[in-house]
């Protein structure tokens, strides 16, 4: 079984900066990939990055294209997504997700799920 944790989440101003990670445990996790997805009250769940088991294959939404980045350091079983630029949009329960694949750009909800962390931006 894959057990994820989040920390990193916090309250932010507009214009501010976030480093979320996620530390990942399980046998053959270095071999998945993993990321992130988001979710607000009143909105559908939204796949914000992905990484590669590689590190190499990187893949964003196209609302956090040029503001986030996501990488994974596989010595720590760690990945991070370090998030510029913040908006008031950016507001929601960030997740980590773990995907029994190489590569993908979206995940399912068999995937592996962390517990989520709070992302709050402020105008």
């Amino acid at each position: 079984q894959v057990h994820l944790v989040e920390s990193g989440g916090g309250l932010v101003q507009a214009g501010g900066s976030l480093r979320l990670s996620c530390a990942a445990s399980g046998r053959t996790v270095s071999e998945y990939a993993m990321g992130w997805s988001r979710q607000s009250p009143g909105k559908e769940r939204e796949f914000v990055a992905a990484v590669s088991y590689t590190g190499n294959g990187l893949y964003y939404a196209d609302s956090v294209k040029g503001r986030f980045t996501i990488s994974r350091d596989n010595a720590k079983n760690t990945i991070y997504l370090q998030m510029d630029s913040l908006k008031p949009e950016d507001t929601a329960v960030y997740y980590c997700v773990a995907a029994p694949r190489g590569y993908t750009s979206h995940f399912y909800d068999q995937d592996y799920w962390g517990q989520g962390t709070q992302v709050t931006v402020s105008e």
